[in-house]
């Protein structure tokens, strides 16, 4: 998938700093990208908006 032109936008509670944070831009109608804002060159997953909000929640529930 092509994600050169997506536009990749941070959580309002990253810092700017260049801390641990993760960005997200939609890669299709039913999929997110998800990269480290550390690495913009680095690996790049790829999840439904489902698979995402499940992986948010656990890591809500997990503090």
């Amino acid at each position: 998938m092509d994600l050169k032109n997506a536009t990749w936008r941070k959580s309002s509670h990253s810092g700017s700093n260049g801390g641990d944070c993760v960005e997200l831009a939609d890669a299709a109608s039913a999929v997110v990208a998800v990269r480290d804002s550390k690495d913009p060159d680095g690996p790049v997953l790829l999840l439904t908006r489902a698979a995402l909000r499940t992986a948010v929640q656990a890591a809500a529930d997990t503090h």
